[in-house]
């Protein structure tokens, strides 16, 4: 069992920055893979980005490519979402979620293939 908890979200203008932090309690955070995730009213969860178990691999949605960096400190049980030049359509519930699969070094980016997820945090960008 994994236990996330996020923090960081808030309300920022266009081009502004934030900083996602993923806080991870309970098995090996070391061993799991982990997503960011966001969901706005009305739409499913798309994936913005993940990273392998042991931070070589990384994934992003091409709607944040280039803007958003994901990162993990496995001393620390915490995955991070760097945020930069945040734009309105960013606007959603952000959350954290650990694959399914302990010890692959795999990325997996459908919601199906996590089985752990926090409870999410808001971020809101205004133009």
């Amino acid at each position: 069992q994994v236990q996330l908890v996020e923090s960081g979200g808030g309300s920022v203008q266009a081009g502004a920055s934030l900083r996602l932090s993923c806080a991870a309690s309970g098995s090996s955070f070391g061993n799991y893979g982990m997503g960011w995730f966001r969901q706005t009213p009305g739409k499913g969860r798309e994936c913005v980005a993940a990273i392998s178990r042991n931070g070589v691999r990384t994934y992003y949605a091409n709607s944040v490519k280039g803007r958003f960096t994901i990162s993990r400190d496995n001393a620390k049980n915490t995955v991070y979402l760097q945020m930069d030049s945040l734009k309105p359509e960013d606007t959603a519930v952000y959350y954290c979620a650990a694959d399914r699969r302990m010890y692959s070094l795999t990325i997996q980016t459908a919601v199906s293939e996590y089985d752990y997820w926090g409870r999410g945090t808001q971020v809101t960008v205004s133009s």
